[in-house]
């Protein structure tokens, strides 16, 4: 993935991973408060509905009661029925009759028509305002029946000039000698609709009521539930919200069984929260936007730092050893930083190619001055082979004896074996220089050399046994002197060298052991204590010990420490088993 679909990728999660932790509490909090501030508006409206109605079916209850039982309506009724009053009677019960009536309507503005029915003849009489051609009650819809009334939902009115919807009543008067009169009370004008549109902003929310058995009296939304339809069979019948036919539902029972239910389409039912989700897209559009605008000005300002980078290196690249370009800025104070580094970086690069350029040259010098002293070497023992012949030809044992000692020892020391010898070795070129000093000097010296055979094989660093004697002969060694060597093989490789010289001061073991341009000014092999003291430095590190110890007068001890590598241990014990 590239620096840029990083940086994109970054920074949407940055942007849009609290931001959708925050939609999504949200969302569901907001649902929670859109679902329950509907909920509670349904609800409370159809309970309100509810208690209308059951307020106006109570006053029908009461009116079609003043109406229907031997008051002073009933009286009149009576005497206006009775074959045995007169025409003046008659005419007196009538007059009374729609007196009571009037005051009854008047006193209960909440009333519409009434009316008196005959259900034999199927006729109507003191109605108090004008009826329709068709009266006929049997086709209305109950509501439901309680002692001998009928209550009727949501209907047209039977008032010929009132198309309205209404709620009525119908009670059977107690009249003695008939039993087929009874009295109609329907409600006020506008009553029903003004119930069932309580406390609505819109006409979102529509009503259905339902009879004892679930039966649908009165729909809004015939097209959906139609009149007569039996509603428990869409759900539960105890259910008292649900869902439905594409309609969230509310439902609330009257203590009479009958039920009013209020319906919502979802569509209005989600609109105010699909508003409010319209509007957090919206911002998420925004914030996406703005987001991808902040990468793009990242990506900007870090583009420009890495084109100077790449044209940096590309210059380096074609030419390593110019270093004096200007160098280039980005008004990123941490990007001149690295390009600073950068610049330095290469004036140092440069400075490497020139030392590694000079350092070739003089390598290449060096190569040819070292053919021509292996020249010398060559040379040196090829004619001491010789004159080693014309001692034997002659006769001359003592000069053969030195001459072969010499030749060995400049083989040893000269000759193309490495760094790492043997102690055999070591031990073999030792006596060979041991020859030419006894030649050399005009006293005698007695040297005793031990060594365990198990360190024989052992390997060792070239040149560590004769610096150490070298020491020993040029210090203060005497007519009766002796010089001890002792190899021995614990955990370490141990070798002591003892003599009974004229000893050192401290002061001159630290010369002897650092001062390098004086050893070789003394010591004829030009190698010394100090050479000693850097091989086992380079070869073991701080592992190596080398101790010396010494006293003017009494002569030196100088103990070697060496560690035994893995497999050398090994076969070390091999060979003691």
């Amino acid at each position: 993935m590239t620096l840029k679909k990083r940086i994109f990728l970054l920074f949407f999660l940055s942007a849009f991973v609290p931001f959708i932790s925050i939609f999504a509490i949200s969302y569901y909090t907001i649902d929670s408060i859109f679902a329950n501030k509907i909920d509670d508006g349904i609800r409370s409206n159809l309970q309100q509905v509810t208690s209308s109605l059951e307020n106006s079916i109570t006053n029908l209850n009461h009116v079609t009661q003043q109406l229907s039982y031997s008051g002073t309506a009933g009286k009149r009724l009576q005497q206006f029925l009775d074959p045995a009053s007169g025409i003046f009677e008659k005419i007196e019960a009538r007059d009374e009759l729609k007196s009571e009536l009037s005051v009854v309507t008047f006193t209960n503005p909440n009333i519409g028509l009434t009316l008196y029915y005959f259900q034999k003849e199927g006729t109507t009489q003191f109605g108090n305002f004008p009826i329709k051609d068709r009266f006929s009650p049997e086709a209305l819809p109950i509501l439901f029946q309680s002692y001998g009334i009928s209550y009727y939902s949501p209907h047209v009115s039977m008032n010929r000039f009132n198309d309205e919807l209404v709620l009525s009543a119908m009670r059977k008067v107690k009249l003695s000698g008939r039993d087929d009169v009874y009295i109609y009370v329907e409600s006020g004008f506008r009553l029903t609709e003004d119930i069932l549109g309580s406390n609505q902003s819109s006409s979102t929310v529509s009503h259905l009521i339902l009879d004892a058995q679930g039966n649908t009296v009165y729909s809004e939304i015939p097209d959906t539930i139609r009149v007569g339809e039996n509603f428990n069979s869409l759900t539960s019948a105890s259910a008292k919200d649900g869902t439905s036919r594409g309609y969230h539902w509310f439902k609330t029972d009257s203590p009479q069984k009958w039920s009013v239910v209020s319906v919502i389409s979802q569509d209005q039912y989600q609109q105010e929260k699909n508003q409010w989700l319209v509007r957090i897209m919206l911002v998420a559009l925004f914030f996406l936007g703005f987001t991808v605008f902040l990468a793009w000005l990242l990506w900007k300002m870090v583009y420009k730092p890495l084109g100077l980078f790449h044209s940096e290196i590309n210059g380096m690249s074609k030419n390593p050893q110019t270093a004096d370009r200007q160098q280039a800025r980005t008004a990123i104070p941490e990007f001149d930083f690295l390009l600073s580094e950068f610049s330095n970086m290469q004036h140092q690069i440069s400075d490497l190619f020139t030392e590694v350029q000079q350092k070739e040259k003089i390598r290449a010098d060096l190569e040819v001055e070292k053919l021509l002293y292996q020249i010398n070497p060559h040379f040196l023992m090829n004619t001491l082979d010789t004159v080693h012949w014309l001692a034997v030809m002659n006769g001359q044992g003592e000069i053969d004896k030195l001459v072969q000692a010499l030749n060995k020892l400049l083989y040893y020391n000269l000759g193309k074996l490495g760094q790492i010898s043997t102690m055999q070795e070591e031990l073999n070129a030792l006596g060979q220089y041991l020859i030419l000093q006894q030649i050399r000097y005009d006293f005698e010296f007695d040297v005793r050399i031990t060594a365990d055979e198990q360190v024989l094989q052992i390997p060792v660093p070239r040149f560590i046994l004769q610096p150490l004697v070298e020491n020993s002969l040029y210090h203060g060694l005497s007519d009766e002197g002796f010089i001890q060597i002792e190899v021995t093989c614990t955990s370490t490789l141990n070798i002591l060298i003892q003599d009974n010289g004229a000893g050192m001061s401290d002061e001159t073991i630290q010369k002897l052991l650092n001062n390098r341009v004086a050893e070789q000014d003394k010591v004829g092999m030009g190698i010394g204590l100090n050479y000693v003291h850097r091989m086992l430095k380079a070869q073991y590190g701080n592992q190596a010990q080398l101790r010396i110890e010494s006293e003017p007068g009494k002569g030196t001890n100088i103990l070697l420490i060496l560690p035994i590598k893995g497999e050398d241990a090994h076969h070390d014990k091999s060979v003691n088993s």
